[in-house]
C-alpha cells in the first residue's frame, strides 16, 4: 500500500490513533479510584517533634516506612474523638496481619489535663496501632497551623471541667510521609481500609 495514497494515509493515521486510545485507556483502568479525599499535593508532609504517650521524644521519621493517620482530638471528648477513633479501629481489623504497617497518631490538643500514662491507657483502648502524642501550646498551635486544625478550649465551670472543640479530619501519609488522604467524621470503616490498603500495596 502506497503511503502517497490519501485514502492508505487515513488509515494508517486512524490505526494508530485507536492503538494510542486502548493504550491510554488500559493505563487509566489500572488507575487507583479512592473513597476518601485525595489531598496529594495539598496538604504538608508529615512533619513534627513530639512526644508520646511513654515520655518518648519522637518525630516524623520514627514511623517512616508506615502509613501514618494524624488525628487531633482530647481523651476527655465525649463523642466525636471516641467515634472517630473506634472507626480507625474497625478499618484496620478489615486490614488483617497488614494493620501493623499501619500507625494511627492521636494528637491531643489538650495537654494540660492529658499526660502521657492518660494518653497511654486511652490510646491502647482502641488498638496496639495507637499512639497518643502531645506537646506544649506553641509547638501544639504551630503543629495544627501546618495541617490547618483549629481547636479551642472552653471555659472551665467551678470544678475546672471543660470542653474543646476542634476539627475532626483525618489526615493519612504514606511510608514517605507524603500527605495522600484526608478522612472526614462521615468516612466509614469500609472506605477508610479500603484506600489504606491500597496505600500499602503502593499506590
Amino acid at each position: 500500500m502506497s503511503l502517497r495514497n490519501p485514502v492508505a494515509r487515513t488509515r494508517i493515521f486512524l490505526a494508530a490513533a485507536f492503538c494510542s486510545c486502548a493504550a491510554l485507556l488500559s493505563g487509566c483502568s489500572q488507575e487507583k479510584t479512592w473513597d476518601l479525599v485525595n489531598i496529594t499535593g495539598i496538604v504538608s508532609p508529615l512533619a513534627f517533634s513530639l512526644t508520646d504517650d511513654t515520655g518518648r521524644h519522637v518525630t516524623a521519621e520514627t514511623y517512616r516506612g508506615r502509613i501514618v493517620m494524624l488525628y487531633f482530638g482530647y481523651t476527655h471528648c465525649p463523642d466525636v474523638c471516641p467515634t472517630t477513633l473506634a472507626t480507625l479501629s474497625q478499618a484496620l481489623s478489615k486490614l488483617g496481619a497488614a494493620a501493623d504497617k499501619v500507625r494511627i497518631l492521636f494528637v491531643t490538643v489538650d495537654p494540660q489535663r492529658d499526660t502521657p500514662p492518660l494518653l497511654k491507657r486511652y490510646a491502647e483502648a482502641f488498638g496496639p496501632e495507637f499512639i497518643g502524642l502531645r506537646t506544649d501550646d506553641p509547638a501544639l498551635r504551630q503543629l495544627a497551623k501546618r495541617y490547618r486544625v483549629t481547636y479551642s478550649l472552653g471555659k472551665p465551670d467551678a470544678h475546672g471541667n471543660y470542653e474543646a472543640t476542634h476539627s475532626s479530619a483525618v489526615f493519612i501519609f504514606d511510608g514517605k510521609g507524603k500527605a495522600r488522604l484526608m478522612a472526614e467524621s462521615s468516612s466509614s470503616a469500609v472506605a477508610i481500609a479500603h484506600d489504606v490498603q491500597q496505600l500499602i500495596g503502593g499506590a
